[in-house]
C-alpha cells in the first residue's frame, strides 16, 4: 500500500509539474495555464453528459429487474474521470478525457468487471435472479418465559445447560 500512495502523492505530482513545465516552456506559462483551465472545464462538460447517460443506463436496468454492474462501474469510473480532471495536470486531465470516451471506458469496465467477477457466478447478478418464493408465517414473539412467572421478563437461554 505504501508503493502505492508513494507514487499517488509523490511521483505524479512531480510528473505534472514536469509536464507544465515543459508545456509552459513550449507554448508559454499563460497559454499553458489557460489550456489546464479549459480541459478542466471541457472535462466537467463531459462528466456532466456521461453521468447522465450512466444514470439513464442505471435507472433502465433496474427498472426490467437486472443487477446494473456495467452502468454502476460506468458511473464509478466517469466520478474518477471527474476527478482526475479537476486535479490540475495535463497528464491527469488527459486520463480524465480518455476515461470519458465511451469506447475507452468500455474496455476499462470490461476489464475491471473481469477482474472483480466471482468464478461461476453470472457477471449481471445471476445468483439475485430466483423464480423461488419463501412463504413465511409470522408467529408473534416466541421468546421462552420462565416457569411460574407468565409475564414476566424472558428467561436467557445458555447453550451450555440447554439440553433439550
Amino acid at each position: 500500500m505504501f508503493p502505492v500512495l508513494f507514487l499517488l502523492f509523490v511521483v505524479a505530482p512531480l510528473v505534472e509539474l514536469y509536464v507544465l513545465v515543459q508545456v509552459a516552456q513550449f507554448i508559454g506559462l499563460l497559454p499553458a495555464l489557460l489550456l489546464l483551465v479549459l480541459l478542466s472545464l471541457f472535462g466537467a462538460w463531459l462528466v456532466r453528459r456521461e453521468g447522465t447517460s450512466a444514470l439513464r443506463r442505471l435507472r433502465g436496468a433496474l427498472a426490467v429487474g437486472e443487477m446494473p454492474t456495467e452502468p454502476l462501474v460506468d458511473g464509478g469510473l466517469i466520478v474518477l474521470a471527474g476527478t482526475l480532471c479537476i486535479v490540475p495536470g495535463f497528464l491527469s486531465d488527459g486520463i480524465g478525457l480518455l476515461l470519458l470516451v465511451p469506447p475507452v471506458r468500455t474496455l476499462v469496465r470490461r476489464r475491471l468487471i473481469a477482474r472483480w467477477s466471482v468464478p461461476g457466478v453470472s457477471r449481471l447478478g445471476g445468483r439475485f435472479r430466483s423464480t423461488r418464493v419463501i412463504d413465511v408465517e409470522y408467529l408473534g414473539d416466541v421468546t421462552p418465559r420462565r416457569p411460574g412467572r407468565p409475564g414476566g421478563p424472558a428467561a436467557e437461554l445458555d447453550p451450555g445447560t440447554d439440553r433439550g
